[in-house]
């Protein structure tokens, strides 16, 4: 079994497990995670939901992968890995108008649900590595995604 040091992370690996590095921010890493997700869905055409489901879905996958590395790296559930405050977060903005507004909303929403772990997040955060870095976060994307929708229904925004 190899220890910490003897695991290597390459820049790739470590540029998106880390969020752009924001996982190396020695306070509030999923936060700044989790904005800098934000930030990339008002890029010019991000919010397509194609684009949207593909970017999910790589990342997603790749945070799997990167995710076991750096658990192996860094300990359980690591600060420093935030591709999963991001994966988390794109998938609550998906059909959502891309107004500032809603995203603010959204993002506090998504925060909420990302530190509640509402179930059966928190008991899959205990799955091994990379899967349990990744699904707690996927499955509180989905409670963000449905209650906006819901919201957004209820109060006829659509």
């Amino acid at each position: 079994m190899q220890n910490s040091s003897e695991i290597k992370i390459n820049f790739f690996e470590k540029l998106i497990g880390s969020g752009f590095y924001t996982g190396y921010i020695p306070f509030a890493s999923g936060t700044f995670g989790s904005i800098t997700a934000l930030l990339i869905y008002w890029i010019p055409g991000f919010e397509n939901p194609l684009v949207m489901y593909l970017v999910i879905i790589l990342v997603g996958v790749f945070g799997i992968y990167v995710g076991n590395k750096f658990e192996k790296k860094y300990g359980k559930d690591p600060a420093e890995c935030t591709v999963d405050e991001m994966v988390g977060q794109w998938i609550s903005l998906l059909f959502v108008p891309k107004t500032i507004v809603l995203s603010a909303i959204i993002f506090f929403m998504w925060r909420f649900f990302d530190i509640v772990k509402p179930f059966p997040a928190r008991r899959l955060e205990d799955l091994p590595g990379g899967l349990g870095i990744m699904i707690d976060d996927v499955i509180s994307g989905f409670y963000s995604l449905i209650i906006i929708h819901l919201i957004l229904i209820i109060f006829n925004i659509v």
